[in-house]
């Protein structure tokens, strides 16, 4: 009874919000003049049908994807206060970036010290690394390949770069002073600074040394660590319930500040990531799924919720206990999900690697300059590079591009046309980064033997814990 009052719900709030988008499309194109406050009218009709199914359906992912419906339309119908709110998203933000350090650093403790077999675990990270090399090259020759198809740069007239106080190109870094930023000089700045790589190198080397010790000694704090993990975990999902209203928040936000408006302006180059981001799904992550046995609807149902934090935030780090948590759910071992997950965060960004390469390619199309493909492979390869040394800077692509532009001697202002989409655009790569590194998860999992295809908590009661 109560799952057929939910689909007949569902299938109302589907048919309210189509035909407040059809009301919507034609009142902005002038096709049929419907007065505005009906078309406002009917989007808060079917906005109020969704929340009805929100609170049939019960479960948080929902609450999330409902809350991103509500944000959108407070941000094109109330910008003033949107603009405002802000905040939440700040807050919810702030409070997940302090689960990231203990958590990473419990989880691979535990899962390196409560090992039997060091071996298997430098296995692990060998298999990890080359499964991240193929997939984020695979990556970037798509994103080459979709702007030069599309040349959305093309045509575009160059006015003089918006206000870019918020971005600061970059000092030049060697190889040299690539591989010193990954490890870290002091534990606690590298925790305050977010530096997921440095806390991922200290965590491990603590790890291996905690190995060492006789069992004695060793069982103390392998018991810390592993109390540590369940009690960020549980924070996790306290922090959770924040979730709906700060995604709503964010959205409301970017609307406001935005307004949709933005979509026709810079349509094309938008279009271009976003089905460059759907082919390198449908192309590359989901045959490996299928050739990895990875079990598609379980694993699909369980990356729902953190994809879509990852998206409505644009924060990768935002989505990453829940992501870890999901895994875990699905039957990825926990010592799995804390070595790999924080490990492709560095070397597995999927959709930031595919959009570099779009966006640099771009900015040379914007800048009427003709490249080579040799000379595009060599520009986004150096971007690949100079990616691994700035991880944990605020609009960080944006800053990697800066940097780039300098090096091959192109104009920065088609950067800051991007920067006027960048938000929306941060949304898709941030969501495939999300997705990328969860399959990763799941792939290693499989090819090292220990994939639990029942294990003995799904999803499904993970998300009655949540409740």
């Amino acid at each position: 009874m109560q799952a057929s009052k939910s689909k007949l719900i569902g299938l109302a709030a589907f048919i309210a919000l189509t035909v407040a988008a059809i009301f919507t499309v034609l009142n902005l194109y002038n096709i049929i003049a419907v007065p505005e406050v009906v078309a406002t009218g009917l989007r808060w009709v079917a906005i109020a049908v969704l929340v009805a199914y929100a609170f049939v359906r019960k479960n948080l992912t929902t609450w999330i994807l409902v809350s991103m419906v509500i944000g959108a339309e407070i941000g094109n119908d109330f910008p003033e206060i949107a603009m405002h709110l802000n905040i939440f998203s700040k807050v919810f933000l702030k409070m997940i970036k302090t689960i990231i350090a203990p958590l990473i650093f419990a989880t691979l403790v535990v899962g390196i010290a409560g090992h039997s077999d060091m071996k298997q675990v430098g296995k692990m990270g060998i298999k990890a690394l080359i499964y991240f090399e193929v997939v984020t090259t695979i990556a970037l020759f798509i994103g080459l390949a979709a702007i030069n198809l599309s040349q959305a740069g093309k045509g575009i007239v160059l006015k003089g770069a918006a206000d870019h106080g918020e971005i600061v190109a970059p000092p030049k870094q060697t190889i040299a002073d690539i591989i010193l930023h990954v490890f870290p000089e002091n534990i606690a700045k590298s925790i305050a600074e977010g530096q997921v790589l440095q806390i991922v190198i200290f965590s491990v080397i603590f790890g291996f040394a905690l190995a060492m010790l006789s069992a004695e000694k060793r069982k103390p704090m392998l018991n810390f660590a592993e109390s540590l993990a369940e009690t960020m975990f549980k924070f996790t999902n306290i922090i959770m319930y924040l979730a709906p209203v700060a995604v709503g928040a964010a959205i409301a936000y970017t609307v406001g500040h935005m307004g949709f408006g933005i979509l026709v302006n810079l349509f094309k180059l938008l279009l271009t990531l976003y089905v460059a981001l759907i082919a390198f799904i449908l192309l590359v992550l989901f045959p490996a799924a299928l050739l990895f046995r990875i079990p598609i609807k379980r694993f699909l149902k369980a990356v729902a919720e953190p994809i879509s934090i990852a998206f409505a935030t644009t924060s990768s780090e935002a989505a990453l206990p829940r992501a870890m948590e999901a895994m875990e759910a699905i039957g990825v071992p926990r010592k799995t999900v804390a070595f790999v997950m924080p490990m492709g965060y560095s070397f597995n960004l999927d959709g930031t690697t595919l959009y570099l390469s779009l966006a640099s390619v771009f900015v040379a199309q914007a800048a009427g300059i003709d490249m080579s493909w040799g000379e595009q492979l060599l520009m986004v390869f150096t971007l690949m590079l100079t990616s691994k040394g700035v991880a944990g800077v605020p609009r960080a692509s944006l800053v990697i591009l800066l940097g780039t532009a300098a090096s091959f001697n192109l104009p920065v202002e088609p950067i800051f046309i991007i920067l006027g989409i960048d938000e929306l655009m941060d949304m898709a790569r941030t969501s495939v980064n999300v997705l990328g590194n969860c399959l990763a998860t799941a792939v290693i999992a499989r090819w090292e033997g220990e994939f639990q295809d029942n294990p003995a908590l799904d999803y499904m009661e993970l998300e009655e814990v949540v409740k």
